[in-house]
């Protein structure tokens, strides 16, 4: 018996990307990561599926789904005996985390920048905290820092990485907001900061770039440890 032979078009993918848009879940996520950080939902604080669908005015579903990937980055703990909790997150925690950024942000920025990553949106968020700057409410400015530094970084090329700064960024932002910002209101120095950063990799300049991304870091992380002392 002769083999099957199928002839594929190889200029046509097997499964083509679906369109990226915005879901239940993705939306569920940021009003309880919002919630946290403006510290509208405690720390220790249970999280009830039921309680928080009402809410929202949604299902079960994106609430467990949300409080998964919360889960996963940080903000948010679980456990067999009382669920999904708010993590009371310490400064020694938020330290750690800047640590870890501290190694991999910069390297993957300046990759980014190397490997011609497009930085209009890092642009965009920007201004969005350009705007904010002004306020009292803070928490909307961590949120523009924390996507300002994703769009940086997203287009290194290795996804590990990616990940793993992502979840870094929820701890980054709660630091901002409830420890570093607490103590002292550098927000006005932190976007003079991010706006050199951005130059720099707007101009394709990956060293430039990344050597003023690790002492803005690391200048972060020197206020958490003198807060620690």
């Amino acid at each position: 018996m002769g083999e099957l032979s199928v002839t594929r078009n190889l200029a046509a993918p097997v499964l083509p990307p679906l369109p990226r848009s915005t879901t239940t879940s993705d939306l569920v996520v940021d009003a309880i990561r919002e919630a946290i950080l403006a510290g509208r939902l405690a720390p220790g604080e249970t999280l009830v599926e039921r309680r928080l669908a009402d809410l929202l005015g949604v299902s079960k579903t994106p609430v467990r789904e949300a409080l998964i990937a919360l889960a996963a980055n940080g903000l948010v703990t679980v456990s067999p005996n009382r669920g999904a909790v708010v993590r009371n997150v310490s400064t020694d925690d938020v330290c750690k985390a800047y640590e870890v950024r501290l190694l991999l942000e910069p390297w993957a920025v300046a990759k980014a920048v190397r490997d011609g990553g497009t930085v209009e949106s890092a642009r965009a968020h920007l201004e969005e905290a350009r705007r904010l700057l002004p306020g009292t409410d803070h928490v909307p400015l961590s949120l523009a820092n924390r996507r300002f530094h994703r769009e940086l970084y997203a287009g290194c090329g290795n996804e590990i990485v990616v990940r793993q700064l992502d979840s870094l960024q929820e701890l980054a932002a709660l630091g901002a907001v409830s420890i570093i910002w607490e103590q002292s209101p550098t927000w006005r120095a932190e976007y003079d900061e991010h706006a050199e950063i951005l130059a720099a990799a707007e101009a394709g300049e990956a060293e430039t770039a990344e050597r003023l991304l690790r002492k803005h870091i690391r200048q972060s992380l020197r206020r958490l440890e003198q807060r620690t002392t």
